[in-house]
């Protein structure tokens, strides 16, 4: 929002001291971003005078008309310039910089020769002095304007400063000259005399124009005026004119110049018509599937069915709220026109301008709120200040179609300030506070609170509250921090996915964050089945990239580009893992109920919305790529495999409280893994999760390099950890055997270990697979698989006769169990 201090003046009596730093503190507290505070006379360097022309030599023989005029400067000796315009004449006064001065923009005036002549100085054109965008001539100044030599900063209009402020979107009653001006009178407590409170004519039975509204969600009000016969030569005034380029829209013509001065200056947008434009009456409706309209800055739009818009019987002209049509615009000649002023809903607008990327100024104020009662007072001032500069007669006739709701009392507890800010606030107080913002109060406790029409954003009881304690004065309010609680530290879940995190990292793994979207063909280039639940997934409504609409069911395919990321980067070993959640969709057979925010859902309600919310279990995947360990001098390292996939899974698992007992591996066939060297992770009989290399076809699909492993688990379905009680020592010394067993080789070594470790009994420690042997000697299909045994007594020294019994009753669990037999025997 850019405007003048002058303009603010003319309706709020400010200090006659104020300086830009109090001005921008004031701004500043009430709320607004100050962007810049310009003093309009510091714009321009050097000494700015006026002028009297004494003579004027033209000069021939120039593609173009020049002068050689002599200017009374009031410095004794007349300056000689060579001035290109020829609006002036002998006598008249001008406005003139001298050398050594400085135009907007950088322009540096001095003595130089030109056109065969000196030129002491130039006589400067509004455009050139940014007072407006007019480069036909040069400024000529009424003849008592002042006297030669006279500082002509005050005498065009140079003396003003220049406010520009960022509104935030909840007020956009503040995007006016009305709205800051009722703004700085509450801050300094000074008088506020309001543009809009003018005497307006309302609503006659008999319309100027027929209108018709069909939607009167979209456009609650409409209001319109005609006058005919205007001079379509007028010019817009000077004033009017600095005023807009202060306000940064440039001058088109004087009806349309008019529109945009009061949305400046009231706030409300308006549009003008040419009336022997239009065919027939007007329609205010949404568009209509496939429907196109033209705009003023000549786009051709295909309309969306959300969109307002006026039509007439030629179909839409006019993009409402947004921007008009070329069809009905204002045009040079026009003589009648047709001035509209109505009341849009703020969530239309902004979603039009957003999709139509037209973000006018009409827009910008449309989406954050327009005062609804101002359409008749806009009128009635754009009809005055058209007939005075442009003449014409006006339709006493007015159109007022009103479909507005009634404003509502909020409720507000007469402590609830206190309690949010922090300050003791007496009823008194806040109804003070509210009425100085235009708000209807009444009763002490609690308050009945009726906002103004330009308060769109006061809705709740809070939004009083941020009220109050913006007008009480956001410094006053302590700087004290909130009292700290007892913790209760963390949650039993939240341990756990520390603990796993830790664990990972501690064996060499890299923790990254993956973004949750997967693109549609992602569930082919893992080749998972068509009937596999993966496949569906959720997809966004308002996704942030269209190529990547759905949410994850599964860590593997963002990690997996994270992996392809670094590898591609010159990373040759990496092992990274992710901890996040997954999101498995419900297909539910209702739509979810229809939930207020007037009351809390009941029980039935509330579980009818959450069938439709997906499952988002918490899941952990590694991968892994080039060399577990890697080589040196110490001898060859050794490449990264499904074992170290198989084997991160384990980490996990035990770092989340599962002892080792409870956890199986097996061999399984689950895509995207190699059907060969996958296996399932079996947690008391559970699959929880599969861990392996990969298979080959998704390692092409996704270009990674060969051998490349994962694993992913399901960390919601581990069941909670035992109660583990302190480990009892003992000081006597293990014995230690080793077993070798044949069985045949599509036994999991994982099922062989658990009988082991059954058979042997409570004198077994530990026990551990240090070995696998295959060779034909051992016979076809089969292999050797080598266990270290760990046996210790708790009270006594084991005698060999005990270790042999315990050895051999764990063998005969595993022959009996899986056919074994000892290696050798």
């Amino acid at each position: 929002m850019k405007t003048s201090l002058s303009w603010l003046r003319e309706y709020v009596e400010l200090p006659a001291d104020l300086t830009a730093a109090r001005l921008d503190e004031a701004l500043t507290n009430l709320g607004m971003e100050v962007e810049s505070i310009v003093d309009q006379a510091a714009t321009i360097l050097g000494d700015l005078v006026v002028g009297r022309v004494l003579t004027i030599e033209e000069l021939t023989g120039f593609k173009k008309p020049i002068r050689f005029c002599t200017v009374d400067v009031g410095r004794g000796t007349p300056q000689e310039i060579v001035c290109g315009a020829r609006n002036f004449a002998e006598g008249d006064l001008v406005v003139v910089i001298l050398p050594g001065g400085e135009l907007p923009g950088g322009f540096k005036i001095g003595a130089r020769k030109t056109y065969g002549r000196n030129s002491h100085g130039m006589i400067c054109s509004a455009a050139e002095l940014g007072l407006s965008g007019d480069h036909s001539g040069i400024i000529v100044l009424p003849a008592d304007a002042a006297a030669p030599g006279t500082d002509a900063r005050p005498v065009v209009g140079l003396d003003d400063v220049l406010v520009e402020v960022e509104i935030t979107p909840d007020r956009g009653y503040e995007m006016s000259v009305r709205g800051m001006a009722r703004e700085l009178a509450t801050y300094f407590g000074v008088a506020f005399t309001d543009p809009a409170a003018i005497p307006a004519p309302g609503g006659t039975a008999d319309a100027p124009y027929e209108v018709t509204v069909e939607d009167t969600i979209g456009c609650d009000r409409f209001s319109a005026r005609v006058v005919r016969g205007i001079d379509p030569a007028a010019q817009s005034p000077e004033w009017m004119q600095r005023r807009l380029i202060a306000a940064g829209i440039r001058a088109i013509s004087l009806p349309v110049d008019i529109t945009n001065y009061l949305m400046i200056e009231f706030g409300q947008p308006m549009h003008v018509f040419d009336l022997q434009r239009l065919r027939g009456p007007l329609v205010v409706r949404r568009a209509h599937p496939g429907e196109k309209l033209t705009t003023l800055d000549g786009v051709a739009r295909v309309l969306d069915v959300e969109d307002m818009v006026i039509c007439d019987e030629t179909g839409p002209i006019s993009l409402a709220a947004v921007m008009g049509g070329q069809t009905s615009e204002w045009q040079e000649g026009t003589v009648d026109v047709l001035l509209e002023a109505a009341h849009w809903d703020q969530v239309m607008v902004g979603r039009t301008a957003r999709r139509h990327k037209l973000f006018s100024e009409a827009a910008k104020r449309w989406e954050r709120g327009v005062d609804p009662q101002l359409t008749l007072a806009a009128l009635e001032r754009a009809v005055a200040l058209l007939t005075e500069h442009a003449g014409g007669v006006v339709d006493e006739r007015v159109l007022d179609i009103d479909h507005l709701a009634p404003r509502t009392a909020i409720t507000l507890p007469a402590d609830l300030p206190s309690r949010i800010v922090g300050l003791p606030y007496p009823s008194s107080r806040i109804a003070e506070l509210l009425t100085e913002v235009g708000c209807e109060v009444s009763g002490s406790d609690p308050l009945d609170v009726v906002p103004p029409s330009w308060r769109p954003d006061l809705l709740a009881p809070i939004d009083l509250v941020e009220e109050v304690a913006r007008l009480g004065g956001y410094n006053d309010i302590p700087s004290v921090l909130p009292p700290a609680g007892a913790s209760r530290g963390l949650t039993g879940a939240q341990r756990r996915r520390r603990s796993v995190g830790r664990a990972l990292a501690e064996n060499g793994y890299v923790e990254v964050l993956s973004y949750p979207f997967v693109a549609p063909g992602a569930a082919d280039q893992f080749g998972l089945p068509a009937d596999d639940p993966r496949r569906s997934a959720v997809r966004l409504t308002n996704p942030l990239s269209e190529e990547e609409p759905l949410l994850r069911t599964d860590l593997l395919g963002p990690l997996l580009g994270t992996l392809r990321r670094n590898l591609g980067r010159g990373q040759r070993d990496v092992a990274l893992f992710e901890a996040g959640t997954v999101f498995r969709p419900r297909l539910a057979a209702t739509a979810p109920p229809e939930l207020g925010v007037d009351r809390r859902p009941t029980d039935e309600e509330w579980a009818q919305a959450n069938a439709i919310v997906p499952d988002q279990p918490w899941h952990l995947a590694a991968v892994l790529a080039g060399d577990a360990e890697p080589a040196g001098w110490w001898g060859p390292g050794r490449a990264a495999g499904w074992a170290d996939a198989v084997e991160a899974a384990r980490i996990a698992i035990s770092a989340a409280g599962v002892p080792a007992s409870r956890v199986t591996v097996r061999a399984a066939e689950h895509a995207p893994w190699h059907p060969g060297r996958c296996a399932a992770i079996v947690v008391d009989g559970d699959v929880i999760g599969y861990a392996g290399e990969l298979h080959p076809a998704v390692l092409s699909a996704l270009d990674l390099p060969r051998r490349t492993s994962a694993m992913e688990i399901d960390l919601d379905a581990l069941p909670e950890p035992p109660v583990v009680d302190a480990p009892k020592i003992s000081t006597f010394p293990p014995a230690l055997i080793d077993v070798a067993l044949v069985l045949d080789r599509t036994v999991p070594a994982g099922e062989v270990q658990a009988a082991l470790a059954e058979g042997a009994g409570e004198l077994l420690e530990s026990v551990a697979l240090f070995d696998v042997y295959e060779s034909e000697q051992l016979g076809q299909g089969k292999r050797s698989l080598a266990y270290k045994l760990t046996f210790r007594a708790p009270d006594r020294t084991l005698t060999s006769e005990e270790t042999i019994a315990a050895r051999d009753a764990a063998v005969a669990v595993t022959a009996s169990r899986f056919g074994a037999t000892l290696r050798g025997a």
